[in-house]
């Protein structure tokens, strides 16, 4: 990116949002470091260059200070309903950033999590704007917040209106570490029970499912670095161990050890995920090793 952040450029034809909240401190902490918020602000100014016709889609980057008063009001905009209407939400988006430092850098980390993972996306801009898997996250982030503090009835309801968005259905109650990366996102559902770790990337069609109808701890635990592929359907109060890989398409039922892959309906555990890292390097073929260690019936 060769553009540099205007300021007097990016401000032109926008009035800043009058919430007064968003003026706190609590979002301009001197301590975070800002080249992401930069770079975004630079590209949206780019762009608006390049395509004025849709300066309007980058108003949230420039009414806002902070990157967090732009992800509320981004979010406020996609979420936006008759009966909830964007300025009647952005107060409830807003309370879990002023009360929790650590849900803007989880919305931070998410997003360098996209441009590392996904070779479709060369921008910040993208993910912010468009991508309803990074949407769904940091809307699961807002609404969890809300669930933990006993506002279960907001809770919910952004979780039913992110549902009908970004189509996917994260519980609230579903913890979730920072750098997730949610490819294509549709189809992805995550029960109450459910726990993400940092660094996880996870494909379109997921389910992280529970069983039975005992309201005990019932869903899936994905630690850090796995990968789970497409299609794939974890069921149960099962660990998927870290930086283990998850086949697209495949069936776990049972715990699968760190550093292993799962294969198969239903899975298979081999020992061995390919690469060090499968959530970074996003490596969903299977090594020949792999298709040695099956035994095939015909």
């Amino acid at each position: 990116m060769n553009a540099s952040f205007d300021e007097n450029s990016a401000n032109a034809d926008f009035t800043p949002w009058s919430g007064e909240a968003l003026t706190l401190e609590l979002l301009s902490r001197k301590d975070l470091d800002d080249t992401l918020w930069t770079t975004l602000r630079a590209e949206a100014v780019q762009e608006r260059i390049e395509e004025r016709a849709l300066t309007p889609l980058y108003a949230a980057v420039f009414q806002a200070k902070t990157f967090e008063e732009a992800l509320i009001l981004r979010l406020s905009v996609r979420l936006d309903h008759p009966s909830m209407p964007a300025d009647v939400l952005r107060p409830i988006l807003l309370e879990p950033f002023l009360a929790d430092a650590s849900i803007g850098e989880a919305a931070r980390a998410d997003m360098s999590a996209v441009l590392e993972r996904d070779p479709a996306s060369s921008r910040l801009l993208e993910p912010f704007l468009f991508f309803k898997g990074y949407a769904a996250i940091q809307t699961h982030r807002i609404a969890h917040w809300h669930w933990n503090g006993g506002k279960r009835n907001v809770a919910l309801y952004l979780q039913s209106r992110s549902s009908e968005i970004f189509q996917t259905d994260i519980h609230p109650g579903a913890k979730l570490g920072k750098g997730v990366f949610l490819d294509h996102a549709t189809g992805f559902v995550a029960g109450e029970t459910v726990v993400i770790e940092d660094n996880v990337s996870i494909l379109h069609g997921v389910t992280l499912g529970g069983t039975g109808t005992d309201k005990t701890d019932r869903h899936p635990k994905i630690r850090t670095g796995v990968l789970i592929g497409a299609g794939a359907q974890i069921i149960g109060n099962v660990e998927i161990g870290a930086y283990s890989k998850i086949a697209a398409g495949s069936l776990v039922t049972e715990s699968i050890p760190p550093r292993s892959t799962a294969v198969g309906v239903p899975a298979r555990i081999i020992k061995g995920a390919g690469t060090e890292n499968p959530a970074k390097s996003m490596d969903q073929c299977l090594g020949q090793e792999t298709y040695e260690s099956f035994t095939y019936v015909i």
